[in-house]
């Protein structure tokens, strides 16, 4: 009975490793997200972030490609060391801007198709998704 019941304990262990608790499962997967605004103003520039699988999110930031780890429960928000490619465009300050306000967000917020990373300060980045 011991046994059956380490064996049992042991498999609902690993279940709970495979479940995914980030940004991704409470709405933001298959979906691209296109930033909106930046601290409160409009991004006249092209970015994009996505959820392509669990603990990754990737995108188009004004210039390069990106990708990071994402592994913290929602709605907590943490992007981790962020990999680019490294091309130059005229539009380097603004992918300056949002990988610093990237890099900045502790929480998230998923509406529909609205998201919000921001933290205790108030919103950082704000996308938008098709429906």
């Amino acid at each position: 009975m011991m046994r059956l019941a380490l064996i049992l304990a042991a498999l609902l262990s690993q279940s709970a490793c495979f479940d995914d608790e980030t940004l991704r499962a409470y709405g933001a997967a298959d979906k691209v997200w296109r930033v909106t605004e930046l601290n409160n103003a409009p991004f006249n520039a092209i970015a994009t972030l996505t959820f392509p699988e669990a603990g990754r999110i990737a995108g188009q930031a004004p210039c390069n490609a990106y990708f990071a780890e994402m592994s913290v429960p929602y709605p907590w928000f943490e992007a981790g060391p962020i990999g680019a490619s490294k091309r130059a465009c005229p539009d380097l300050a603004a992918e300056g801007a949002f990988f610093d306000a990237l890099r900045s967000a502790t929480l998230s917020e998923v509406l529909g198709n609205t998201m919000v990373l921001s933290t205790d300060a108030g919103p950082l980045l704000v996308f938008t998704a098709d429906g």
